[in-house]
């Protein structure tokens, strides 16, 4: 059964607070200052690995491996319909008569694969630290310290269209851009398994290619179904034998702790991995700062963090330092952290199956990793 879909309000104040929270740390989800992250290597398929018998019993910290984002066009020249006027997730319509340089900027680089996977990746000029596949690296960047939009960055590439969502930052860089005559188009800024298509879409759409949006987004969802059914495969299912996990967002330099609830994407992403989601049970909503009582009521086997996240307070073992209440749970006593690179994690794009998957393989196969 889905879900309800959250308002409109609640999500915007859930990724208002989310952009806070990496605002205040002066980097992006891909690494410390804005710096970006090496590739890792492509995990072990799920089906091949060798899975454990009892996944509470396991002790030790996994690596959620993820190789180099491999794109694979659905067009390598779609059918293109211009010019296009949309109405955009904030409910404004925008006319768009020129896809020739496209920006797509979000935290997570979601946008900009997308757009590649669509086929109009040769029309893309410019990128967020967050997109860093082979195809896209070379392309100037438009971001600063991190995250912050670079209004003179982006009118030196003259976009003819911008894509972009809530998430980046500051805002009136968005409206200077619009005000110069840019057509800028904000899509939904959720990032969950619930709306993959429909993100999708919604690029798609923007520029012209709706019939290859349809079929990207078919094809992602398919395949996130079908590392679904893997997982479940493998997972326990009996309530009590499920793995309890939190999502925790750290940023040791700025003493940031945050653990992610209900409506962050990482509820979603808990369920998909089979695992049982202790902030729904807490009633943990959004992302809030954790505390020792919030950690000690959670109780839980299993953590999955951001790889920088967890490198900013020194590993597992500067994590149960500053974080004491965790080495008196399950997952801090097993030292259960499972950690994948910033960009990717909460990412919900064309490479959400990849993400579950190499998850999955920690959670229920971490020998095939190590």
């Amino acid at each position: 059964m889905r879900r309800p879909v959250l308002s409109a309000a609640r999500r915007l104040a859930a990724l208002t607070l989310a952009t806070a929270v990496v605002a205040a740390c002066g980097m992006t989800p891909g690494g410390t200052g804005g710096a970006e992250e090496g590739s890792d290597v492509a995990a072990v398929d799920l089906s091949a690995a060798t899975v454990l018998d009892d996944p509470k019993a396991y002790e030790g910290a996994s690596h959620a491996s993820l190789a180099d984002t491999t794109i694979t066009p659905v067009d390598s020249s779609p059918r293109q319909t211009l010019p296009v006027t949309v109405t955009d997730a904030q409910g404004t319509k925008v006319t768009i008569l020129d896809t020739s340089r496209i920006l797509a900027l979000d935290i997570y680089g979601t946008l900009s694969q997308t757009v590649f996977e669509l086929g109009l990746g040769d029309r893309v000029v410019g990128r967020d630290v967050s997109t860093q596949f082979a195809e896209a690296r070379k392309l100037p960047l438009v971001t600063s310290n991190g995250h912050d939009l670079t209004a003179e960055s982006i009118l030196e590439l003259d976009p003819t269209v911008i894509l972009t969502d809530t998430s980046l930052g500051p805002w009136d860089v968005i409206l200077q851009m619009r005000d110069s005559g840019i057509p800028v188009v904000v899509t939904d800024s959720q990032r969950s398994l619930d709306n993959i298509g429909s993100l999708t879409q919604e690029v798609a759409d923007a520029l012209g290619v709706p019939d290859a949006g349809v079929e990207l987004g078919q094809r992602i969802e398919a395949e996130a179904a079908a590392t679904r059914a893997a997982i479940a495969k493998v997972a326990p299912t009996a309530v009590q034998d499920k793995l309890r996990m939190v999502f925790l967002y750290v940023r040791g330099q700025a003493g940031v702790y945050y653990m992610f609830g209900e409506g962050s994407g990482a509820d979603g992403l808990i369920d998909a991995l089979g695992g049982y989601d202790v902030a729904r049970e807490i009633g943990w909503n959004g992302m809030k700062p954790v505390n020792d009582e919030a950690i000690i009521a959670a109780q839980p086997d299993l953590v999955i963090m951001m790889s920088k996240g967890l490198e900013s307070v020194g590993g597992v073992d500067g994590l149960l330092d500053r974080l004491p209440a965790i080495a008196n749970t399950p997952a801090g006593q097993k030292r259960r952290i499972v950690d994948m690179q910033d960009t990717q994690v909460l990412s919900f794009g064309p490479r959400t199956a990849e993400v579950l998957n190499s998850l999955a393989v920690s959670v229920y196969a971490p020998e095939s990793v190590r």
